[in-house]
């Protein structure tokens, strides 16, 4: 049975218990309500996984992802969760496959995020995908303030700094673009 992003989403995130409410935001277009359209008609796509997430694990793996997992799992959505694949200088082509095969990316965007290159290559092909293949893209930004995501300011713009330290100029860029195009998200088309 195909669901629909609405379907998927709506149910999750009304039930995600987080210990400080206000350490998150998640941007909307209604104040009230994360109502999500649903994937443009992409039958030639087949997506394997529900949801993608994108996080750095140290910030948001224990107390908000695994919160997430379990609504993920009663809903009976299925969540792609990279645990089994083993981490290199960049992104291979199983987290490349599980990125595009996926109907909806979540990308738990937390203070050190930005400085991971793992993570901000994976947000460029996320963002790819948004683009490319109608791809869901929901950006939750944890202890952090979107504008500092947009603008690369405060921690988030510092330890991006660091993140590009011996990087090329292309990559850098990449990641700079992505960066500043998740943040703008405020709906979601």
């Amino acid at each position: 049975m195909k669901r629909n992003a609405d379907e998927l989403w709506n149910p999750v995130r009304k039930n995600i218990i987080v210990e400080n409410q206000s350490q998150i935001q998640v941007p909307s277009s209604h104040p009230s309500s994360l109502s999500l359209l649903s994937v443009p008609s992409s039958s030639s796509h087949n997506w394997t996984h529900d949801v993608f997430p994108s996080f750095r694990g140290e910030d948001v793996r224990i107390k908000f992802l695994s919160h997430l997992k379990k609504e993920f799992k009663r809903k009976g959505t299925t969540p792609f969760i990279d645990n089994e694949i083993r981490r290199g200088e960049s992104i291979g082509p199983e987290l490349i496959r599980a990125i595009r095969e996926s109907k909806i990316a979540i990308i738990l965007i937390s203070r050190s995020y930005a400085s991971s290159k793992w993570c901000v290559d994976e947000l460029v092909e996320i963002m790819k995908c948004k683009e490319e293949l109608g791809q869901t893209v929901i950006p939750v930004f944890y202890k952090i303030d979107p504008s500092d995501v947009k603008k690369l300011t405060g921690y988030v713009g510092k330890v991006f700094e660091k993140t590009c330290v011996g990087k090329s100029k292309e990559d850098t860029e990449k990641w700079r673009h992505a960066l500043k195009k998740v943040a703008t998200i405020a709906g979601y088309d």
